[in-house]
């Protein structure tokens, strides 16, 4: 699976009324906690993959993300499966080795529109940003033509968009491209 992803900084508050007026549905909000890991064999920030662990309302998802398939787009092939016990994961991971990087925490906002999903983030330590996802099975590119197109529509600017993951950014002391 592809998760076909463009972000921008935006003004939370002019997007959702943005989003509103185009008739997206609210998803909810809430916290979400995520915990990232590097592997024993290989370092994930020079090979452009990503292991976390994600905890929102006391539930866990464990995700791998490839690296980046394009130079648009934050778009990458994208594994997830639901944890019952995240801590239980956090500590089968340590000991097979992977080591813990840090933790990205942000208050989510999310909505549905047509074939996406336009979340409003607060991360700490970084500030507002909006996603626009999708997933797609297989060529993705007319489904990331859309993803821009709808970022248009919400009033941000695609050539905006940045490519740095919010780990990347928290790591590197601040916003990136």
């Amino acid at each position: 699976m592809v998760e076909v992803e463009v972000k921008a900084r935006g003004e939370l508050g002019r997007v959702r009324e943005a989003l509103l007026e185009l008739g997206a549905e609210a998803q909810g909000a809430g916290e979400e906690w995520d915990l990232y890991f590097n592997a024993p064999d290989r370092d994930f920030s020079k090979t452009d993959e990503a292991l976390r662990i994600r905890v929102r309302g006391g539930r866990g998802v464990l995700t791998y993300k490839g690296p980046k398939l394009d130079r648009r787009s934050k778009s990458r092939r994208e594994v997830e499966v639901e944890v019952g016990d995240w801590e239980a994961m956090r500590e089968l991971l340590g000991r097979l080795g992977y080591r813990e990087v840090t933790w990205v925490r942000k208050v989510r906002e999310r909505y549905r529109l047509g074939a996406f999903t336009v979340s409003l983030d607060k991360v700490e330590g970084l500030g507002e940003f909006v996603e626009v996802e999708a997933k797609a099975e297989g060529p993705y590119g007319d489904l990331l033509d859309e993803a821009f197109r709808l970022l248009e529509r919400l009033g941000l600017a695609p050539e905006e968009a940045i490519r740095t993951s919010y780990l990347e950014m928290l790591l590197q002391g601040g916003p990136g491209r």
